[in-house]
């Protein structure tokens, strides 16, 4: 049995539809930080229905209808454990994976946005995962996320989603 989940970041407040037709295809949905609107979550719709979010440094200016996210979360799936986090306390240009993984070394997997940049980053464990950013604003050559697929029994599979600036 495996499970997939998409996993995307920085929306700021626009969540590209080509991402949203990614995100239904999965069973999970999983957003790093800075989503300016809590529209966007709700145009998060897996296939089970379950999203999982947490805040980003622009997070508290923003207009998220009493949503009150927290800053860290961990979530258990088939294999393993994903701990989601934006990554800017960690440095602010670049986080340091070295610091992710000494402070979430219990995961598989640690999922951060804040950059905007995709990154995978499998050098060592836990991997460190950074979607790049599914809105409009610094997409780095368009919007993009990822979607990983985990399983009880084999190793997880990670695939990368970039689309073109343009709709």
């Amino acid at each position: 049995m495996s499970t997939t989940v998409a996993v995307i970041s920085d929306t700021h407040a626009f969540l590209d539809p080509r991402i949203i037709e990614v995100i239904q295809e999965c069973d999970i949905a999983i957003h790093a930080g800075d989503i300016c609107g809590a529209d966007i979550l709700d145009k998060m719709q897996p296939k089970t229905g379950e999203v999982i979010a947490v805040t980003g440094n622009n997070d508290p200016y923003c207009h998220m209808s009493n949503k009150k996210l927290p800053e860290v979360l961990s979530v258990d799936l088939p294999g393993g454990k994903i701990t989601i986090e934006h990554g800017h306390a960690h440095g602010a240009h670049k986080p340091c994976h070295d610091s992710l993984r000494s402070t979430h070394a219990d995961a598989k997997v640690i999922i951060y946005g804040h950059t905007h940049k995709q990154v995978i980053d499998k050098s060592g464990t836990p991997w460190v995962l950074n979607p790049g950013a599914a809105g409009e604003t610094r997409t780095h050559g368009g919007p993009s996320c990822l979607v990983i697929t985990c399983s009880e029994d084999k190793e997880w599979d990670i695939k990368k989603h970039r689309f073109s600036d343009k709709v």
